[in-house]
């Protein structure tokens, strides 16, 4: 280790070097916009899109859905049927709820 600052000593004594040195850190670390905080930035932007994405998809998913509900009326008391578990006069419902393989509860209707 003392050969290496042995070695270093006269390039560090330069006061250029010294001085880019000092911005090159100042730049990396403790600036408002450094490096760290833009990897960091970078990350969550990249997260963003995708969640954006996926809601986008969602969306257009959900869409589809809500033309195919009223436009159908059958549709419509089908999904009102698994959804909200409605039923008619003189019927009787049945909801079995299933243990999965996570631990969580899932519903099934009959």
């Amino acid at each position: 280790m003392k050969r290496f600052f042995l070695k270093i000593w006269p390039y560090l004594k330069n006061k250029y070097v010294l001085a880019i040195s000092i911005f090159v850190i100042w730049m990396l670390f403790f600036d408002q916009y450094n490096m760290v905080d833009r990897i960091r930035m970078g990350s969550e932007i990249r997260q963003l899109e995708d969640d954006r994405e996926y809601y986008q998809g969602e969306i257009l998913k959900d869409s589809a859905s809500l033309s195919e509900l009223t436009t159908n009326k059958e549709n419509l008391e089908k999904y009102a049927r698994t959804q909200y578990l409605m039923k008619k006069e003189n019927e009787d419902v049945f909801v079995i709820i299933e243990q999965t393989e996570k631990g969580k509860k899932e519903r099934s209707k009959k």
